[in-house]
């Protein structure tokens, strides 16, 4: 079974966002494994809180204007 796991900021992106990550990594890795692998993909979004990871040495947090509008 493909596996993609994906992690991104909280509250970063929408869950029409997320919809679409989702759908298309799954032609993606369609186009590489044959559609046979379609109803087998697993596309797993995790979202890391605000402090629980970091970038050039140091905590990161989400800056507002980075945040979806209606993140979900």
């Amino acid at each position: 079974m493909p596996f993609i796991n994906i992690k991104t900021p909280e509250g970063a992106l929408s869950r029409a966002q997320k919809e679409e990550i989702m759908h298309r990594a799954t032609d993606m890795l369609v186009e590489y494994f044959s559609e046979a692998a379609r109803p087998h993909t697993m596309v797993l979004i995790e979202e890391v809180k605000d402090g629980g990871y970091g970038r050039a040495d140091e905590i990161f947090i989400l800056p507002p204007e980075y945040r979806a509008k209606d993140p979900v």
